[in-house]
């Protein structure tokens, strides 16, 4: 290992539960720079991301009036002293963090760069002109300026911030990466196959679709189930969507480990993503890279980033966004044909080893963000 320092990684909320698996990912093959994550206060996705962050202000009270001028103002807190921590850059997550970040950077003479996930880029309600405007929209041409680099998690996404006038050359994709899946024992095929879902339960997952397509099996006799994992604003109302259904069942969030363990023994992951009305759409969901590690077909739709990832008819298939028929059609067609499903599984696997390695992802990171600290040196 040749010179170290240290990477101030900065995200508000450290961190939503539906984050913490892909961010921690993001750094687990650095060898050169030591992430500090720091933020404004803390989620409950924090023991899953496992690591010990450092909070902007100072206690009590008068950390609350810190944060809040942190915020709107970009006063940086007189506590904790990030300087003496001797940072060589900072990097953002999300672009509302990229705005948020932008006085630490100034302050701290840091280059800063900052990763655009998903929504951050294809909302429309962020960048909409507003009476008054919000915090991103206030510092969002700083931040096109100022921001040494942009990471995109997905070609798609890098689009999206293209026609939003971020500049082209600052712009660069790096995709998520996702961790092998430890050989052992293969579950015993369940008593009835099924699908799996797993995800947060907003509009641009389309669950709707995936129940109305599960409605459609169900009717034409398919011997199969449904299995939802997941929560959010929508769970009450997709509840009760999927009444007259005999084989959905929702089991809420659940821990990683028991995630994978269904997930394995999965016909196929359903990632029925489409583009909502606010403009929020998917980035590249990291559940089909876990999926695909599990050597486990994918059925996604045709949004996002998620034909980066998924090869029509070879590691699952790709079907139109919103299309309940093409949804059922695809998973008919697995139900019928276990050779076919083993097939995709492996294919699956082994582009997952190939293009998606957690740590070959997480050094072109690090190489990405050495290099903006080099050349800010130079």
């Amino acid at each position: 290992m040749t010179e170290t320092g240290a990477l101030l990684v900065y995200r508000d909320r450290i961190v939503p539960r539906s984050e913490a698996h892909f961010l921690r990912r993001q750094y687990v093959g650095f060898r050169r720079l030591a992430p500090i994550w720091i933020g404004c206060r803390t989620d409950t996705g924090l023991a899953d991301l496992g690591a010990e962050p450092i909070m902007l202000g100072r206690r009590g009270a008068a950390g609350a009036l810190d944060r809040l001028a942190f915020k709107q103002f970009g006063r940086i807190p007189p506590a904790p002293d990030l300087a003496t921590l001797q940072p060589r850059l900072i990097h953002a997550h999300f672009g509302r963090g990229g705005v948020l970040a932008l006085p630490i950077a100034r302050a701290l003479e840091l280059p800063l760069v900052v990763t655009f996930h998903g929504g951050d880029a294809t909302k429309d309600g962020p960048y909409r002109s507003k009476l008054f405007p919000t915090i991103f929209q206030r510092r969002c041409a700083a931040l096109q300026r100022e921001a040494a680099l942009i990471v995109c998690v997905a070609e798609h996404i890098r689009e999206a911030l293209l026609a939003r006038d971020f500049p082209a050359a600052k712009l660069k994709v790096i995709r998520y990466g996702v961790e092998p899946e430890a050989d052992g024992e293969t579950p015993p095929p369940p008593n009835r196959p099924y699908l799996l879902f797993v995800g947060r339960f907003v509009e641009k997952k389309g669950v709707a679709h995936l129940l109305e397509a599960m409605r459609a099996l169900e009717s034409e006799g398919g011997a199969i189930d449904l299995v939802l994992i997941g929560d959010g604003p929508m769970a009450e109302a997709l509840k009760l969507q999927s009444c007259g259904l005999k084989h959905a069942r929702f089991l809420g969030w659940l821990p990683n480990p028991e995630v994978r363990r269904l997930m394995r023994g999965a016909l196929a992951l359903c990632v029925p993503s489409v583009a909502a009305a606010t403009g929020d759409a998917e980035g590249l969901p990291n559940v089909v890279l876990e999926a695909m590690a599990c050597a486990v077909p994918v059925i996604g739709s045709q949004a996002g980033g998620i034909p980066e990832a998924v090869e029509h008819g070879r590691t699952g298939f790709l079907v139109p966004p919103a299309d309940p028929r093409a949804i059922a059609d695809a998973a008919g067609r697995l139900l019928g044909d276990s050779a076919l499903r083993r097939r995709m599984g492996d294919a699956a696997r082994a582009a997952a080893t190939a293009r998606f390695s957690a740590i070959a992802q997480s050094r072109l990171l690090e190489d990405a963000l050495l290099a903006v600290s080099d050349r800010s040196k130079a």
